[in-house]
């Protein structure tokens, strides 16, 4: 006769209700053109990782053009990758995508392997450093999308500045405008504005 299982008590019962239900990741955005357009891109459960939205996506890349052909490119704060892969995407000749996040950066790795992605790059790394590591004048877009509650912006875009080739562009994502004066301060100017939900979209140009 098998002895009867104990009843758990009060004590038990909280600590199973306490614990923490395995992630199931933030869903998903898809690359909106180009050889990869509708392929899905995973999401992880991450704080404060904010996927460029779609919408803002598209209108990039309409202000961008749809060919990227010969473009190096540096996505300095990957996250999902959905910048990078959309640049890659669109025939960028190689796009160096940089994360932090040992998991995202996995993550990233098996995107690029399952599209045979010859023309991505990825690393693990500081943004800001990456952007240093560029030589003066060498990119046709740097992509930056710091964390939000971070003080990140200044110093990314200085090192953008620098890197950033004489036709190219910088896009900036930030939680508010940027002023001309302060652009002007790093040698840039505002190309393109958009507002979307609590997001600022900034195409940005040498001075």
């Amino acid at each position: 006769m098998r002895p009867r299982s104990a009843t758990p008590g009060p004590a038990a019962r909280k600590a199973v209700a306490a614990k923490p239900a395995p992630s199931r990741g933030a869903g998903e955005v898809r690359i909106v053109g180009g050889l990869w357009k509708r392929t899905r891109l995973p999401v992880a459960d991450r704080p404060g990782l904010r996927p460029t939205p779609d919408r803002v996506r598209e209108t990039l890349f309409n202000w961008l053009g749809q060919d990227l052909s010969g473009w190096q490119c540096l996505d300095a704060f990957a996250g999902t990758g959905a910048l990078g892969f959309e640049a890659a995407s669109r025939g960028a000749a190689q796009v160096l995508m940089n994360e932090a996040d040992a998991g995202l950066v996995a993550q990233l790795k098996a995107i690029a392997a399952r599209l045979q992605a010859g023309n991505v790059r990825i690393q693990r790394g500081d943004g800001v450093a990456a952007l240093k590591q560029c030589a003066a004048g060498s990119m046709h877009l740097l992509l930056l999308d710091p964390p939000f509650g971070g003080a990140l912006f200044e110093p990314a875009l200085a090192a953008a500045a620098r890197a950033v080739a004489q036709d190219g562009f910088i896009y900036l994502e930030a939680p508010e405008q940027w002023s001309a004066d302060a652009l002007a301060a790093q040698g840039l100017r505002l190309h393109r504005h958009l507002k979307a939900g609590a997001v600022h979209a900034h195409l940005l140009v040498r001075a």
